[in-house]
């Protein structure tokens, strides 16, 4: 059994990260597939996948919940043995559904959710998209609906920062700007006095009513926040489990691609990740049947124009097994890197891209070869 279809199979989260355009939500689906035709509950969790791609998929924008993929699809890719859900996740519905569970009351809640700030809350605290990544994981990993979770990253250098984003918003929760903003009664550094000082120079700043605004938001958040920031760190432990958890990174022979890959193989080892390899997509490594053309293709009496078409064409086919060596030591070097218990394979180039039914297939069949 190939150490990837292992993963597959026995595992219970597989991260896909790597730059944007190298196939990477292709793959995340492809592992999605091969872990429903394997006979498991699987969830292909995404941040922004291709419209054809989520066409096929029968994957929507703003689902509350995870949506099964038509069984008609099952079906085709002959995947009937397991189940295949898919979800976009949208960041605003984790944030509120938090705020509805976490609140004392629903008057609460819904004071919160009205607030201006709250609305805003994505731009106004950095990591917060990150926040409810993790929170919405955490949600999956603890109800058991699912065998396994593949989970998208964004197409960004920055993918694995969901990582530490609670680590971020558990140092700003506790730092003295957030405790500028909050009520009177809850600040712990500054008497009273102090505080009805900053009130007057704070209302100064931002107006009187927006700085009631924040206090607002500020007070009702905090307990939530540190919920949520409670979920995301048991989580985060979850994730550093190599019995259950890899990740994949996904590249291309592109330099830039490559060199992206090579940071984030970087930032899994400098953050204590379990690494499970690379997958170079789109590369001439793939195992291929080629044959270069030769005089014997011709029969016992070619004319001159075939001769020099032949000749023309081995030309272009040295060119192609050039280029297939270069894949390969490259496939070589990333084997290297990976290290023990880790994977590195290559998938071919699908002329015809892979997001149909078909295409989803051969993708999913290579990458568990």
């Amino acid at each position: 059994m190939s150490r990837l279809r292992e993963m597959v199979e026995s595992h219970r989260v597989i991260v896909c990260c790597g730059a944007g355009g190298v196939g990477k939500t292709t793959t995340a689906t492809g592992l999605a597939l091969a872990g429903a035709r394997s006979g498991r509950r699987v969830l292909a969790l995404t941040i922004d996948p291709s419209k054809r791609l989520a066409q096929t998929l029968g994957v929507a924008r703003n689902l509350k919940e995870p949506a099964p993929v038509p069984h008609s699809f099952l079906v085709a890719a002959e995947a009937t043995a397991g189940s295949l859900h898919a979800w976009m996740l949208d960041p605003q519905l984790v944030a509120d559904r938090s705020v509805d569970k976490l609140s004392p009351t629903p008057a609460v809640a819904a004071r919160l959710k009205a607030n201006r700030m709250y609305k805003q809350l994505a731009r106004m605290v950095a990591g917060m998209q990150e926040y409810t990544a993790m929170e919405a994981l955490h949600g999956f990993l603890d109800d058991g609906a699912y065998d396994l979770v593949i989970l998208d990253t964004p197409p960004s250098r920055n993918a694995l920062d969901f990582l530490d984003g609670p680590r971020r918003l558990e140092r700003f929760f506790d730092g003295r700007i957030f405790q500028l903003f909050l009520p009177g009664e809850k600040a712990s550094f500054i008497g009273r006095a102090a505080s009805n000082l900053i009130h007057r120079a704070m209302s100064g700043v931002f107006g009187e009513a927006t700085y009631l605004e924040l206090q607002e938001f500020f007070g009702a958040f905090e307990n939530i926040m540190y919920a949520l920031t409670r979920n995301a760190l048991r989580t985060r432990e979850k994730l550093s489990d190599a019995e259950t958890v890899a990740f994949l990174l996904v590249t291309s022979p592109a330099p830039e691609a490559l060199e992206d890959a090579h940071l984030f193989r970087h930032k899994v080892e400098d953050l204590g990740l379990p690494f499970g390899g690379f997958v170079l997509n789109r590369s001439l490594a793939a195992g291929v049947a080629r044959v270069m053309p030769d005089r014997s293709m011709l029969g016992d009496a070619p004319t001159a124009a075939e001769i020099s078409g032949l000749a023309k064409l081995r030309r272009l086919a040295e060119l192609e097994w050039a280029a297939v060596d270069e894949d390969r030591a490259l496939l070589a070097e990333l084997t290297e890197r990976a290290g023990p218990g880790a994977v590195a394979l290559a998938l071919p180039t699908f002329p015809d891209g892979a997001h149909d039914i078909g295409g989803l297939v051969q993708v999913a069949r290579s990458l568990t070869a």
